[in-house]
């Protein structure tokens, strides 16, 4: 029997948490309230929630530290929930590994959305049947969202997955950032928006040494996975 996705929400104002626990039951989840940051790091590292939500602006401690701590352990996927929607708050919360970013307010239907796309993206549905990517020394497995590189494993959160995907499905070739953002986002992105050139250097950090650039820069084009690694 399939069980309903576990949801963590971190959120201090008590009366949204109810109403969103009342209107996410009937679509097939269950979810979790708690009100402090340090509740929501201790439950998120104890429980195996499929997914986290973070109001930014917590008590005791604020939403980007306790995400923050939380990829020190866990690559549980996380969306983070605030007020402040200046792009450097957006940035922030992708620097500390957020899988998407809502701005208050949100209709419910539009956050639903996007915990059943990070959901997706997070490897929910069933793909066991797809093959590896095998690209040199680097193998992404789509079926267990696992990726291997020189025979160690690379720890990666579910967008990173994602981009890296694309791209070793492209291998060689050069792969449009609005093309990249029609698989992980299902959006165009706007010529300023940085969120994808965040994830794209969170990729590099965790692939590239000084030996060798997997992922490479295509100027006015897009980014382009070395064929050969």
């Amino acid at each position: 029997m399939e069980t309903s996705p576990r949801v963590l929400l971190a959120e201090d104002d008590a009366e949204l948490c109810s109403l969103m626990a009342d209107y996410f039951a009937p679509h097939g989840f269950a979810l979790e309230a708690v009100h402090n940051g340090r509740q929501a790091l201790r439950r998120a590292l104890q429980e195996a929630f499929d997914l986290v939500i973070l109001d930014v602006m917590m008590p005791v401690i604020d939403g980007f530290e306790v995400l923050r701590q939380i990829r020190k352990r866990s690559s549980v996927p996380v969306i983070m929930l605030t007020a402040r929607t200046a792009q450097a708050d957006r940035i922030d919360g992708l620097n500390a590994g957020a899988d998407d970013y809502l701005p208050k307010p949100f209709a419910p239907e539009e956050l639903l959305a996007r915990i059943r796309a990070v959901l997706r993206r997070a490897g929910k549905t069933d793909r066991a049947g797809d093959p590896a990517l095998e690209c040199g020394s680097l193998t992404v497995k789509p079926g267990t969202r696992e990726v291997w590189l020189r025979g160690e494993p690379v720890v990666l959160t579910s967008i990173e997955f994602d981009i890296l995907e694309c791209l070793a499905r492209s291998a060689g070739r050069v792969v449009s950032r609005d093309a990249l953002a029609a698989v992980i986002y299902q959006r165009e992105i706007g010529p300023f928006e940085r969120a994808m050139d965040v994830h794209i250097s969170h990729l590099r950090k965790k692939l590239d040494n000084s030996e060798e650039t997997l992922i490479r820069t295509v100027r006015g084009a897009g980014y382009l996975l070395a064929a050969r690694l």
